[in-house]
């Protein structure tokens, strides 16, 4: 399975997700699939490295085991955002209606595909 077609998945099969793009170690874009203009969801992701780097120093300070993913919150939507392994990270963008667990439900089979396929 392709990147493309894992992504496209991910964003179907999510309801009100606007876009889930696929970021190297340093916040490129890889490949992504959105409904919106992708220079948004390619912004977002490019400012995902500081978010979780700033975790990883927390993580590594408390000894609290490596990160996975978080969700940030706003009040317009979340922002889910995933390790696939040391260079690569999966960005999704969903509108604040959406359920988070579902979200996060089909994010995780994403990841598992993409660390597959990388």
């Amino acid at each position: 399975m392709s990147f493309e077609v894992i992504l496209q998945s991910l964003v179907d099969q999510v309801p009100q997700a606007v876009g889930a793009i696929l970021v190297d170690w340093e916040g490129e874009a890889v490949m992504e699939h959105c409904h919106c203009d992708p220079y948004d969801i390619r912004f977002l992701a490019a400012h995902q490295g500081i978010i979780l780097a700033r975790l990883k120093e927390m993580q590594s300070a408390a000894q609290i085991g490596e990160v996975e993913d978080v969700v940030v919150t706003s009040s317009k939507g979340h922002l889910i955002i995933g390790c696939i392994d040391q260079d690569y990270s999966l960005v999704m963008n969903v509108e604040r209606e959406c359920p988070v667990a579902l979200a996060l439900y089909h994010f995780r089979l994403a990841i598992g595909s993409l660390k597959r396929e990388i």
